[in-house]
């Protein structure tokens, strides 16, 4: 049986909560794989909508689903999202839900540290460019305690004996960055406190993650590995420094989930049909005119999880051409195709000029990127509707050969095609789970 990763192909915020959806229909395990609670997803099922944060998709509808070490984790975060689905009447137990024993927890310390770090940056004149635009919930600070090996993990709190040691190792730290910021420091007593708070609603969730997916692989069981964020947010293939903390790529699937790479049988790249973004850094084909905001506002371009507004553009084949390259897409979904009706040209950006000369990448440097000016193809609107069309016939024939030039620039082909937030207004074009 395949096995599927679902990873965002531009800035995230691509449409991937449909999708992700449709697809655990399908499979019998959902795992998160990387990121935090600081990535939204909306489900609609059945016409109750269901906002997602931290818990993978797969819990809605029953599925075994699975949050991986590659995940930061916050207890408290997770509390209050299995309340607030309990009220929706979703269940989360330790049959449908596995935490891996070895995922690190974002404490208080790390939420408080991003916010001071922001706000640092956004009054200091000095500093102009240096605010990244997170969420404010840690999980930068969380990612760096973890490579700077002082993280307090889940499996941490199954022997609260050993939790002063290394909370201490982890505040000598924190308090040394507190002091340097002129912020008071923060006391043992109360993270630990913060930890046994929280500890027994967390703990039996807690398995051998890696195993529990290696025994369902080789039952031959369908496994979906659900991304956040995308592509161009990964920190070491995204705008550097505006990304996140963590590896959004495909590959990362493996490393965020305790699976070899071999067990990935299909990427499945979830393209919107124009660009957004969130938060700070470059974007070549961000509209700031009358088109940006009409897309924005056809296109309900809020955040679920912040409902920040997004910047908006057209659609930016080099980045995407680039996100297939580094996920090794197999197809992409394209979404969102239904916000393009009406308008009686649509731009599409097809290479770059850098320094007067033409690149048909996003290069890695800051400076670079900052300085890309996009060199567009126009194509012809149509005025026909795309809403809830499930076959290609049911679609505007400017339409379609709209879909068919992006695969051409792209190179890579259409799987599916979402054309209204509805989960069956979908045209299937490739099962990604089929053998």
């Amino acid at each position: 049986m395949s096995n599927v990763v679902v990873v965002g192909s531009q800035w995230g915020d691509e449409g991937k909560g449909k999708i992700v959806d449709w697809l655990s229909e399908r499979a019998d395990v959902v795992v998160r794989f990387q990121g935090g609670h600081n990535a939204g997803h909306t489900l609609v099922i059945d016409g109750t909508s269901y906002k997602l944060s931290l818990l993978p998709s797969g819990v809605v509808r029953g599925k075994l689903s699975v949050i991986g070490n590659g995940v930061v984790f916050d207890p408290h975060a997770f509390v209050a999202e299995v309340a607030r689905l309990a009220k929706q009447g979703v269940k989360i137990t330790p049959e449908v839900l596995k935490i891996a024993e070895n995922t690190p927890l974002i404490l208080s310390v790390h939420r408080e540290l991003d916010g001071i770090r922001e706000d640092a940056a956004a009054n200091d004149a000095s500093n102009k460019g240096t605010k990244i635009g997170t969420t404010r919930r840690g999980i930068g600070p969380a990612y760096e305690d973890k490579v700077g090996r002082r993280s307090i993990r889940v499996m941490d709190l199954a022997n609260v004996d050993t939790l002063p040691e290394k909370i201490d190792r982890l505040l000598t730290h924190h308090n040394a960055i507190r002091r340097g910021l002129k912020q008071p420091e923060v006391a043992a007593a109360t993270i630990l406190e913060e930890l046994k708070s929280v500890k027994d609603q967390i703990l039996p969730y807690m398995d051998k993650v890696w195993k529990v997916l290696d025994d369902k692989r080789r039952a031959g069981e369908r496994i979906l590995f659900e991304g956040a964020q995308g592509t161009l947010l990964d920190v070491d293939h995204g705008t550097y420094p505006f990304v996140t903390s963590s590896n959004v790529v495909a590959g990362q699937a493996a490393a965020g989930s305790g699976m070899g790479p071999g067990a990935i049988d299909y990427v499945l790249g979830i393209t919107k049909a124009y660009t957004t973004r969130v938060g700070e850094g470059p974007f070549p084909t961000e509209q700031l005119n009358d088109v940006g905001e009409h897309l924005g506002t056809k296109g309900h371009e809020w955040g679920t999880v912040t409902a920040r507004k997004r910047r908006c553009g057209w659609f930016d084949a080099v980045l995407v051409r680039q996100a297939v390259a580094l996920n090794g897409i197999t197809g992409i979904a394209l979404t969102k195709i239904d916000v393009l009706d009406g308008m009686e040209e649509i731009k599409v950006c097809v290479a770059y000029e850098l320094d007067g000369e033409r690149i048909d990448y996003l290069p890695a440097s800051q400076g670079a990127q900052s300085r890309v000016v996009p060199i567009y193809e126009t194509f012809e609107g149509w005025s026909g509707t795309t809403v809830g069309a499930r076959t290609w016939n049911e679609l505007p024939a400017q339409a379609v050969k709209y879909v068919k030039h992006i695969e051409e620039l792209i190179g890579a082909p259409v799987a599916l095609l979402s054309t209204s937030p509805e989960r069956d207004d979908t045209i299937l074009v490739q099962d990604p789970f089929q053998d």
